[in-house]
């Protein structure tokens, strides 16, 4: 097994149809130990049945935009755990309103939610976490192909993204130092809660079948195995990237 007993911190598990989840689930058929944090008190009760599923050690509330709650979650998954080998970022928000019409109709406050919560969010957490980070251990985020290309109605988190994949190379070189490691995957498009949220989703969905060369979209799985390499030491060279998992549909031209 990949991940035998390595200790894995997730953030971003909602339900089964999560990325997260999807990448909780190989990781935890390859041999991990996990630790599964969730937003808020409210998310407590759906998480709990996942955590059991899934074999998970422990869950823990974290806010990412309190600084307080990401260092009572540090002090936590340190006395639970004792290191970590393995973080997993996958965690965005953007108000409804920004993620539909003009762009240049972003309110200042849905940019600031937008970049704190979707992309600062990975460089506080790493900060926090670094103490636990364990010699070879790896950092992960989920990025999207809005980042560097305009999609209809991504808009602020379009930006967020951008903004999420710039901190991943200046993260590289940080935590490069003590051998860690961070990346991203830019997934292509799945049906989860988050893309709910984004007004033309189906559109999305229908291009990439008609458009990827594999002529299909991805699966949580195909997320998975992703992460699995990227968590795993078969990705013991590769840090400072992103990797597309998305069919194929980001190397097409017109």
């Amino acid at each position: 097994m990949l991940m035998r007993d390595k200790k894995v911190v997730i953030f971003g598990v909602v339900n089964e149809r999560s990325i997260a989840y999807g990448i909780a689930k190989v990781l935890r058929e390859q041999g991990a130990r996990l630790a599964l944090g969730y937003a808020a008190e409210p998310i407590r009760k759906r998480i709990e049945p996942i955590a059991a599923e899934l074999g998970a050690e422990c869950i823990f509330q974290c806010n990412v935009s309190s600084d307080e709650e990401i260092a009572e979650a540090t002090r936590f998954v340190g006395e639970k755990l004792g290191g970590v080998d393995c973080l997993v970022h996958s965690i965005a928000y953007a108000n409804r309103e920004d993620l539909a019409g003009r762009f240049i109709d972003t309110s200042r406050e849905g940019f600031r939610v937008a970049l704190d919560v979707s992309a600062f969010s990975l460089v506080a957490l790493c900060r926090a976490f670094e103490p636990l980070f364990t010699p070879g251990s790896s950092v992960m985020t989920l990025s999207y192909y809005g980042s560097g290309r305009v999609v209809a109605n991504y808009n602020a988190m379009g930006v967020a993204k951008s903004a999420l994949e710039a901190s991943v190379r200046y993260l590289a070189v940080d935590l490069g130092k003590r051998g860690v490691r961070i990346n991203a995957i830019s997934a292509g498009p799945v049906k989860t809660m988050a893309a709910s949220a984004i007004h033309g989703f189906r559109t999305i969905l229908e291009t990439i079948e008609n458009r990827s060369p594999l002529g299909r979209n991805i699966t949580l799985e195909d997320i998975g195995r992703c992460a699995l390499y990227l968590a795993s030491d078969l990705s013991s060279g590769t840090t400072g990237e992103v990797i597309f998992v998305d069919s194929g549909y980001n190397i097409m031209g017109v």
